[in-house]
């Protein structure tokens, strides 16, 4: 598939990816802005000059400018050519530059962050409690949090616009509310706890992560991607995986969970790989939706795969009293490779039931090639070791950009002039909008939830809905983590979801606090594959030219089995590394087991084709089996041993009549 194909696919389902190219003698302007925007996030992680909270005023500020410059009020204006330079074409935004309006709105939204920083000592000290805010402090905050909420629509899209305004006219309406009430607050006292606060609403927990941590990461997925460290990514899983049965699945699984550990989108990570592994699935037989569904459901698991795990990993940290970043990216690592390993059971099965085979090892990348590439790794074994040895995760950023930044020079295909740099600076900071709009209105509904108590409300609504019932309440939380994702960026759907859910899980029931945000974490991811909005699932339809929701489905019965690892971490804390490591095998094995038995039984295919009775007892085993209750995993274990001893004369008769 094209590039030019690939990117229209992306544009198509990522909002994030439909900005103005056509910039015309503007493009300096914002090219500019964007330049220094990068050294000055480079600059504050080397000296720190600011404080947390006029630091992420700055950070949001530049941000939320170089939305209104780059994105368009609307989809259609961003296709709409120009006739010319006429002032019709001007005033409407059509065509290129950026319309007055919008350099307007940029304009603003500086001056009410700036604003912040020049009114400081005002603002926080104690004239502010006794004599209260002024009129301009009220208009100035509700601009902000208006060109918010313009800006997150523009770059993220509708879905975490709705959840923002229903929290505000909660927040300001409760006292009405038929089944939650609040006593409802003023537009005063909503709009300076939202925006002239650093403890709650748009400079809280989110953005403080998103301008210290965030940032440097995605700039340093930026210097990776520079050196063309995916094509080594996907080069390394066709090695692997490509000349076993259903090779190319297997691989673009592989591919996928690699380029995840970089990667900050679901749909983002599907177009990348897809683009290249979907041609390479159908081409051995895998019918477009299935190959679409495989792609699509990987390229979802990677914002599960540490240390990023779609940017969500450093806000985690700051939510979960007592653990580190350092802590989360070594527990991550279990639920990643569980999620993993049911998608590549899957495919597996699906491919041996339609007799898929591998690719010839004379098509398949040589260890040779691999092994002149393996240096463009070293940026990640930076990472990581310098996290391991205690680091700060700013500084193991830093050190990461830098050795990736010097990489590139080994080799003139990756080696970057004074264009190829001043480029690299550029994407840094374009990649990083959605983020920083996403964070910032998470932060405006993460502050609505906790100042009204609508957290603790709708737990208690919640429990009497499931009659008490433990495993009803971690039900409808899994069902209300997977709407309230559908269609969110990765950061600020963990920031709502681990808000408005989590709560209810550890101070309810006797949950460890790290369990619930896993799992809250883990089913607001899976909406990316979640009909009726799987925006991955969609993306990788359109790169297949499969149908959008049959691909859905597939993609959904894919990770099915990836959907029993949340249960697994809320039932065994063992395999959170909480606890002896005499718990965490036993468990470890019978999940895996519990995962075989079950992705066999979807695809109707264990040791040969199974029948319904065989795939029910299949299906109905794996569940058991993940069940961490001896009695339970023993009665699945006895009902998978029958249907392989079933299964496997079964097999033996039909090699005898071949």
């Amino acid at each position: 598939m094209s590039q030019k194909n690939a990117d229209e696919v992306l544009r198509k389902h990522d909002t994030s990816s439909r900005y103005r190219t056509n910039l015309g003698w503007f493009g300096w302007v914002v090219g500019i802005i964007s330049i220094i925007f990068t050294l000055y996030h480079l600059y504050a992680a080397l000296e720190r000059p600011f404080n947390t909270w006029i630091h992420s005023a700055f950070h949001l500020g530049g941000g939320t400018a170089l939305i209104f410059m780059l994105y368009p009020a609307s989809k259609k204006l961003l296709t709409l050519q120009a006739t010319g330079n006429r002032w019709k074409d001007i005033v409407l935004g059509r065509g290129r530059g950026v319309p007055w309006y919008d350099v307007a709105l940029a304009g603003t939204a500086i001056y009410c962050n700036a604003y912040l920083y020049f009114n400081y000592e005002q603002l926080t000290g104690n004239a502010v409690q006794v004599l209260g805010y002024s009129t301009h402090d009220y208009i100035v905050a509700t601009l902000g949090i208006l060109l918010v909420l313009e800006g997150t629509r523009r770059c993220v899209g509708l879905p975490i616009i709705i959840i923002a305004v229903v929290a505000i006219l909660y927040a300001l309406f409760g006292n009405y509310s038929p089944v939650f009430r609040h006593a409802g607050m003023s537009w005063e006292t909503f709009s300076t706890n939202m925006f002239m606060s650093s403890g709650s609403g748009i400079f809280s927990i989110p953005i403080q992560v998103s301008g210290q941590f965030i940032f440097l990461f995605l700039f340093f997925a930026v210097v990776l991607m520079r050196t063309n460290i995916g094509q080594l990514f996907n080069d390394l899983a066709f090695r692997l995986a490509g000349k076993y049965v259903g090779g190319p699945a297997k691989a673009a699984v592989v591919a996928s969970g690699l380029q995840g550990m970089i990667s900050g989108s679901a749909v983002a990570n599907t177009v990348a790989s897809g683009s290249f592994t979907i041609p390479m699935m159908k081409k051995a037989g895998f019918k477009p939706h299935v190959a679409a569904a495989t792609e699509a459901t990987a390229s979802t698991g990677g914002q599960l795969m540490p240390p990023i795990m779609g940017s969500a990993a450093f806000i985690m940290a700051q939510n979960v009293p007592d653990v580190t970043y350092n802590d989360i990216i070594i527990i991550a690592i279990i639920p990643a490779l569980l999620y993993f390993l049911g998608a590549f059971l899957s495919v597996h099965f699906d491919a041996k039931k339609n007799m898929l085979h591998g690719l010839p090892v004379e098509e398949l990348p040589t260890w040779r090639s691999l092994l002149n590439r393996i240096d463009l790794m070293l940026p990640l074994v930076v990472i990581v070791t310098t996290l391991v040895v205690g680091f700060t995760p700013m500084r193991a950023a830093l050190l990461g950009i830098v050795t990736a930044f010097l990489l590139s020079f080994i080799r003139a295909s990756t080696r970057l002039g004074f264009r190829g740099m001043v480029d690299m600076l550029i994407d840094a900071a374009r990649t990083a909008l959605p983020v920083i709009a996403a964070c910032a209105t998470a932060g405006i509904v993460a502050g609505t939830v906790t100042s009204t108590g609508l957290a603790g409300q709708l737990g208690q609504g919640l429990i009497a809905l499931a009659g008490g019932s433990f495993l009803i309440v971690l039900v409808l939380v899994m069902i209300a983590c997977i709407i309230m994702g559908m269609g969110l960026p990765t950061t600020a759907n963990y920031v709502v979801t681990s808000t408005v859910a989590a709560p209810i899980l550890y101070n309810n029931f006797d949950v460890p606090i790290l369990a619930a945000h896993f799992f809250v974490f883990f089913f607001g991811i899976l909406s990316e594959v979640t009909p009726p909005v799987c925006l991955a699932a969609y993306a990788g339809a359109g790169l297949a030219n499969a149908n959008p929701m049959t691909t859905g489905f597939t993609a959904l019965k894919i990770a099915v089995a990836g959907f029993l690892v949340p249960y697994v971490l809320i039932f065994e804390p063992a395999m959170l590394l909480d606890g002896p490591v005499t718990d965490l095998i036993p468990a470890f094995v019978t999940v895996v087991i519990g995962m075989v038995a079950l992705a066999a039984g979807l695809a109707g295919h264990f040791l040969t084709t199974a029948n319904v009775l065989e795939r029910t007892v299949l299906i109905v085993s794996g569940v058991l089996l993940v069940v961490p209750q001896l009695m339970v995993s023993a009665i699945g274990a006895i009902g998978l041993i029958i249907i392989l001893v079933i299964q496997y004369r079964k097999a033996s008769r039909e090699r005898k009549n071949v």
